[in-house]
């Protein structure tokens, strides 16, 4: 496990290799082109960010397919997403949505949005497990994490899906598997890790997943073993970052009593955490990137940049028409139609 304090001191180290950027907000909505394409509205509500070219249906060149960005590296037309925050009121069972804040030293005018990190060997480059590093192809995707992960050994098979409950935006304190047990002075921090081993043949697996492997067997940004023969092309290491602003209800968490946040989907742990990636970066520019050996936040002097007050323009239209910020229980009308995002399924007991 590491803590902030320890991630930050590979920042100075001078064999840095990445890319660290962020990407406001694009859209809040019940999509998923991944794992659900064509669905309309999909299974649970997800938080979405970069190209304006996601919809419900996404193949082949999505980066010659988008015309802007909310990202700041301008050549990035990806889409990252992840499932929504929620608090659960413990008196009167009302949902309400969780905002999501900036993280620590993002550019000037991100909102809200995700952290992305490509890192080529981490934070720590090792020369003796040093593999060429290649750009995704387009029309490659991948997902990490399942929101049907019901068991603490489960969680904890799912390395670089944790959380951290922040004391303040720079001081993280520790890596956990599942929420934290008590309320969060800045909020709750969610990390999601995604594997860097292709398989060198399929941008695609049924289970969104088996076309990847993970070599890294600790939590957080830590050195990744040589690739295995049966996945052997080194990629990026893609990790997201989200802050979820928790602290407005932390007057309403009594002392004592369970985690009153959920996910936008059946479940009350934070076991079933997970996230998905579509890659759409314009050309071979995340390729240049890569290729510098040494650095780390600027673009790597081969990528072009924008200012965020360009990115926050960059929007997609309301695909779904529901609303979002949550329901009370008692309101049933409106609980019919929520009750399908908040939980991924209806009751039996609504008809």
């Amino acid at each position: 496990m590491k803590s902030f304090a320890v991630a930050a001191l590979a920042l100075v180290a001078p064999v840095q290799a990445g890319l660290r950027f962020g990407c406001s907000s694009l859209t809040i909505q019940r999509i998923d082109p991944v794992v659900e394409p064509g669905k309309t509205p999909a299974a649970h509500l997800h938080h979405i960010v970069g190209g304006n070219a996601f919809n419900s249906t996404m193949e082949g060149d999505v980066g010659e397919r988008a015309t802007c960005t909310t990202c700041e590296m301008s050549e990035d037309f990806s889409n990252y997403w992840t499932a929504v925050l929620y608090f659960k009121h413990p008196t009167n069972g009302s949902f309400h949505r969780v905002p999501v804040t900036n993280n620590a030293a993002l550019a000037r005018g991100t909102t809200g949005g995700i952290t992305i990190y490509y890192t080529q060997f981490d934070f720590n480059k090792d020369n003796l497990q040093k593999q060429p590093i290649k750009a995704f192809q387009p029309g490659f995707r991948m997902t990490v994490g399942s929101p049907t992960t019901s068991s603490l050994a489960q969680a904890n098979s799912h390395i670089g899906l944790r959380y951290n409950c922040l004391q303040t935006l720079v001081n993280r304190g520790r890596e956990m598997v599942d929420f934290p047990d008590k309320p969060c002075p800045a909020g709750i921090f969610a990390v999601h890790h995604f594997p860097a081993c292709w398989d060198g043949k399929n941008l695609d697996s049924p289970d969104h997943q088996s076309h990847m492997y993970n070599t890294i067997t600790r939590d957080g940004f830590t050195n990744a073993p040589a690739c295995p023969a049966s996945h052997p092309v080194r990629m990026p290491q893609v990790t997201y970052e989200t802050v979820w602003d928790t602290t407005k209800f932390n007057s309403m968490w009594p002392a004592g009593t369970p985690n009153p946040f959920v996910w936008s989907f059946e479940g009350s742990s934070g076991y079933g955490t997970h996230a998905d990636y579509m890659f759409g970066w314009k050309g071979d520019s995340l390729q240049r990137a890569m290729d510098k050996a040494e650095c780390f936040y600027d673009g790597c002097g081969a990528i072009k940049k924008q200012t965020m007050t360009v990115a926050n323009k960059c929007t997609v239209k309301d695909m779904v028409g529901e609303p979002i910020d949550g329901c009370s229980w008692h309101e049933d009308a409106i609980f019919e139609r929520q009750q399908i995002w908040v939980y991924g399924q209806i009751l039996p007991t609504v008809v």
